[in-house]
């Protein structure tokens, strides 16, 4: 895996984190924290996962440490809150990408856990943080979409004919 690759998948990550930041403006407030049958419980709570895991990962990829959630250190109590620290989050991620190579991405990376030592291949992990966000992200298009909102496609498809002037 190379490094522009990595960067591409986070292109798209970032486009479809901000088309669901976009769609859920629309909402009413009071929809923003109404319960849903998904894991994460709410709008709210969904988006501050995925962003909570951008910003855990990071810190491993980095700093190979674990660090608190986010959800437990700052106050998210609206959706501009979130996206402003999530804006903060890709310039951090952006800024450690600037020092990376090609070679890196085949590089071991440890970190402990409660449970023990973890090795992991560095473009593994940063590919699971793209994959596990579009896991979520769906739960948010289905909560958008079942409030009659929905955030249309955001599959990697679409983004790329955007990218290239297509769609």
């Amino acid at each position: 895996m190379k490094l522009s690759d990595i960067q591409l998948l986070y292109d798209y990550n970032d486009w479809a984190n901000q088309l669901m930041l976009s769609k859920a403006t629309e909402l009413p407030p009071e929809q923003w924290t109404q319960p849903t049958g998904f894991p994460w419980g709410d709008l709210r709570g969904t988006l501050i996962h995925i962003l909570d895991t951008e910003y855990s990962w990071r810190n491993i990829w980095q700093h190979q440490r674990i660090v608190p959630d986010l959800a437990e250190s700052e106050a998210f109590p609206t959706l501009e809150a979130v996206a402003a620290r999530w804006k903060e989050e890709e310039q951090a991620r952006q800024a450690y990408f600037s020092t990376l190579n090609d070679d890196a991405m085949d590089s071991i990376l440890r970190y402990d856990i409660p449970e023990g030592r973890r090795e992991r291949v560095l473009w593994h992990c940063l590919v699971h943080v793209v994959n596990h966000g579009t896991q979520h992200r769906s739960e948010c298009a289905a909560m958008l979409t079942s409030f009659g909102y929905s955030p249309g496609d955001i599959d990697l498809t679409l983004f790329l004919n955007i990218r290239a002037g297509l769609a």
